[in-house]
């Protein structure tokens, strides 16, 4: 993607072009975030606290007995949002879904390891290990270009 910034005091509203040869899904999604008034913010509960999330600080999003949780490297936090809202909620590029109950973030991969027969292994880098459902396994080696 190629961005442009021109600085032109005559505009009081910042104007906004997308030039592109198609709408896409990325273009869709940039279209959307742009629009939005308020960004909408990621809360999780952890304890009596409620802190902000920072998406950058994501690892992984799952479900788990009804619950949603959250987890960074400062713990794990409940989410009051279902997980196809959080999909929707972050970039796409780095978060990917790897089963119907979990999302990683795929910055904060430390290695897949391919040598299961039929699914994947996924190491994060808070040392935790998930896998790859066979429903997302084309998906995940598209993404990797294998």
């Amino acid at each position: 993607m190629n961005v442009e910034i021109k600085i032109d005091s005559s505009y009081i509203d910042p104007k906004i072009i997308i030039m592109t040869a198609s709408i896409t899904e990325r273009v869709n999604n940039i279209i959307k975030r742009l629009s939005e008034d308020n960004p909408q913010i990621i809360s999780g509960v952890k304890g009596d606290t409620v802190e902000i999330l920072e998406r950058s600080e994501l690892i992984r999003i799952y479900a788990d007995s009804g619950k949603t949780v959250a987890v960074t490297d400062k713990g794990e936090y409940i989410v009051r949002r279902r997980l196809y809202e959080l999909e929707e909620l972050l970039d796409n590029d780095l978060f990917v879904r790897i089963s119907n109950s979990e999302i990683i973030n795929l910055k904060k991969v430390n290695h897949f390891d391919m040598s299961f027969t039929g699914t994947i292994c996924v190491k994060l880098s808070n040392g935790a290990m998930t896998y790859v459902s066979r429903r997302y396994v084309s998906k995940i080696k598209k993404i990797l270009g294998l």
